[in-house]
């Protein structure tokens, strides 16, 4: 039987304010972004600052791949700078609002198989919620546990 905290909420967990790029930032810049922050996912704002897109590290694996076909580093940095994020984003993003209780946060993420939920109020990006979160909540490295 799961443990429930039913009155924990997703702005109780999420971390804010989240890393952002906008959607004409070259793709080295999102893995950049990842690399030096240790993330796996980087909303991605328009030019008014609405959330319209996310970059998971599996989008930035087609540079790895570009590897494993015999790009080395230099090659693949140059592949990762052709490319901006609006070119790989994904642009219907699942979102959740601060107020959402964890429990039917993390239902949706497992019911979408997605790894984060990035946490909208209005058109404001307020912060994002991700696997990584939720582990820290289970080993009690968060002020909430």
């Amino acid at each position: 039987m799961p443990v429930t905290r039913p009155t924990l909420r997703v702005c109780d967990l999420m971390t804010s304010p989240a890393r952002t790029l906008g959607r004409n930032d070259r793709l080295s810049s999102v893995d950049d972004l990842m690399t030096a922050n240790r993330i796996r996912h980087v909303p991605i704002l328009d030019e008014d600052g609405a959330l319209c897109g996310i970059v998971s590290h599996r989008d930035l694996f087609r540079g790895a791949l570009a590897r494993a076909l015999g790009y080395g580093d230099v090659a693949q940095r140059k592949l990762l700078d052709t490319l901006v994020a609006k070119e790989v984003m994904t642009s219907d993003v699942v979102t959740t609002t601060p107020d959402m209780l964890l429990a039917d946060a993390a239902t949706l993420m497992l019911e979408r198989r997605i790894g984060c939920l990035p946490v909208v109020e209005g058109t404001a990006l307020a912060g994002i919620l991700s696997e990584s979160d939720f582990l820290k909540l289970a080993v009690g490295r968060t002020n909430t546990a």
